[in-house]
């Protein structure tokens, strides 16, 4: 690979984010609903979720609480990520509840001893997929954001 492509793929990425990136719908009301202390905890860069979460409207909602994978020494499907915001959030992992997209984050969760919610709303999830996350360990499977604040419920009722 030539020495630019790094840098090459970080512009592309960038790129489509700002024709493209859309906030999974419902996501705004959903967080809003929580009324409890929240983060992102993800695999991305620092700028990459800076801009992601910036073009969706989202960045100052979840600052200073954002924490990337770069921060810690393993990535998913290793737990540190979670471990980590744990700790920044001053919370017990299993007082935690992380929603996650993806079996590698399912696996970080469930390794880190935090409950974990599949969502398999996300454009890039084919048919089936919460049932992959399911059969991961997630304990049960959303589609739709606005399923979130009644998962919670039912949790802590």
């Amino acid at each position: 690979m030539p020495a630019s492509h790094d840098a090459s793929v970080k512009e592309s990425v960038a790129e489509a984010y700002q024709r493209e990136l859309q906030a999974i719908k419902g996501v705004h009301e959903a967080v809003a609903e929580l009324g409890r202390p929240v983060c992102v905890a993800s695999s991305s860069s620092p700028a990459k979720l800076r801009l992601g979460l910036t073009l969706v409207g989202l960045y100052d909602r979840f600052a200073p609480n954002i924490f990337s994978a770069s921060q810690v020494r393993r990535g998913k499907p290793a737990p540190d990520i979670f471990l980590f915001a744990a700790e920044q959030m001053r919370t017990h992992p299993a007082d935690c509840l992380v929603i996650e997209d993806s079996v590698a984050g399912i696996k970080a969760a469930r390794a880190a001893g935090i409950p974990v919610l599949g969502f398999a709303g996300a454009s890039h999830c084919l048919a089936g997929h919460g049932d992959r996350l399911i059969a991961e360990g997630a304990f049960a499977s959303i589609q739709h954001m606005s399923e979130l604040s009644g998962v919670i419920r039912g949790l802590h009722g």
